[in-house]
């Protein structure tokens, strides 16, 4: 049952105290935060992987995932500042230097993601790299509109496409 740390707070900390998205629970009752452990898990558990074998590509894929939890991480932090934080308490600085990294994030992601993946390849059989990228584009172009442009990061915006355009995304939509 999807829950919202916003929306639906209560719920959420009845859950998980800590109310820290995402958050999994598990059959026996187990509560399972972070996108990284969760998927960790979930690979253990079907005996399957989303991460490459060999070295060099686990590599590049970890740098494409550092940098795409860090924009979440950013986007997060302006979404809290602007919805949570009253007008009157909010510090622009702060928000400024933040919305500096949120860029610095996805510039750097573009251009991690030109070293493992181009347009031109169709997303068959999609990686770790690929779901947390597509991911955190369509996060931050939910939740922050407008704020990163897709002109500027044309291979996040056609990854994020061919990922939300596939059975797996579609059977959860983000909402």
């Amino acid at each position: 049952m999807p829950l919202s740390v916003f929306s639906t707070f209560d719920e959420f900390k009845a859950i998980n105290p800590v109310v820290k998205a995402p958050t999994l629970v598990l059959d026996d009752g187990t509560v399972l935060m972070d996108s990284t452990l969760i998927i960790d898990y979930a690979e253990h558990a079907s005996g399957r992987t989303l991460m490459p074998d060999s070295l060099e590509q686990r590599r590049q894929a970890t740098a494409v995932i550092g940098l795409a939890l860090a924009a979440c991480e950013k986007t997060v932090q302006i979404v809290y500042e602007r919805n949570l934080r009253p007008a009157e308490k909010q510090h622009e600085p702060w928000v400024t230097r933040v919305q500096g990294q949120l860029d610095a994030a996805y510039a750097a992601l573009e251009a991690a993601l030109q070293q493992t993946w181009t347009p031109a390849q169709p997303l068959k059989k999609v990686g770790q790299f690929a779901v947390t990228a597509a991911v955190a584009w369509r996060f931050t172009q939910a939740l922050l509109p407008g704020t990163i442009q897709p002109q500027l990061h044309p291979g996040l915006a056609q990854l994020s496409a061919q990922a939300e355009a596939l059975p797996a995304f579609q059977a959860f939509p983000h909402a």
